[in-house]
């Protein structure tokens, strides 16, 4: 497998791009480009790269703003979005290509596993290539997603968090905005100091998600120990 991770922060904004770079074939796919299409395509050019895909972790106005111009005049790069979040995004292509759970999208050498992730959006979902995890906005460094949002479900949040549980530790994960104390991290990281990824019972981690963290934390996120998390539980 010959894929890399670039990633990519457009100045003035919080979010992350990720381009998966086959450098064997040249071959590029952009995650939710937003706010600088001509920016994304000036590092493809540095890198030497040709764009044929664009793939969307969910249709939010800052990851999915720079889809039209990125492609305006190619419509052979292929859009991906998961067939749950498309009927959310108004504006998406006609031609794009809706995918569900446990679906692989082949992309010159390397094979894109689907793993449907609701609950930040009614559609989201995470890429998993090799040992890389992009989250979009699902998880985020010692975070998660919000889930009071038109379309957000903490209970499906936490639902899709256990099944990113079920990922080796060493898989990294690439996020959709830069609000942690690091830009990138793996999951065992995530297992063993992010609250979101910490808790065990449903009822405890919705509480958290809609009470508690906006109480306790702030940015940029930090790792919390078993006891810290366990006394805001207890005291709240």
């Amino acid at each position: 497998m010959s894929h890399e991770i670039i990633q990519l922060m457009v100045e003035d904004h919080d979010n992350f791009i990720h381009i998966i770079a086959d450098r064997n074939s040249g071959e590029a796919a952009v995650v939710d480009p937003a706010w600088d299409a001509e920016g994304i395509a000036e590092v493809l050019g540095d890198e030497g790269l040709s764009l044929t895909a664009i793939l969307i972790t969910h249709s939010h106005h800052d990851h999915v703003n720079a889809v039209h111009e990125l492609r305006a005049g190619n419509d052979q790069v292929a859009v991906f979005i998961s067939e749950l979040e498309y009927p959310a995004w108004p504006d998406c292509p006609e031609d794009a290509i809706l995918v569900s759970d446990g679906d692989e999208i082949t992309f010159a050498g390397t094979t894109i596993g689907v793993i449907s992730t609701p609950g930040h959006t009614v559609g989201g979902c995470c890429y998993h290539i090799g040992n890389d995890l992009i989250t979009g906005d699902t998880l985020f460094i010692y975070g998660a997603g919000r889930a009071d949002l038109k379309g957000s479900d903490p209970h499906k949040l936490f639902n899709s968090l256990q099944k990113l549980k079920k990922l080796p530790e060493e898989t990294r994960i690439w996020v959709g905005h830069d609000y942690g104390s690091t830009q990138t991290a793996t999951l065992g990281e995530q297992f063993a100091h992010n609250p979101f990824m910490m808790i065990e019972n449903e009822a405890d981690f919705v509480r958290y998600r809609l009470e508690l963290a906006a109480k306790t934390r702030s940015q940029p996120y930090q790792p919390i120990e078993k006891e810290a998390l366990d006394a805001v539980l207890e005291d709240a």
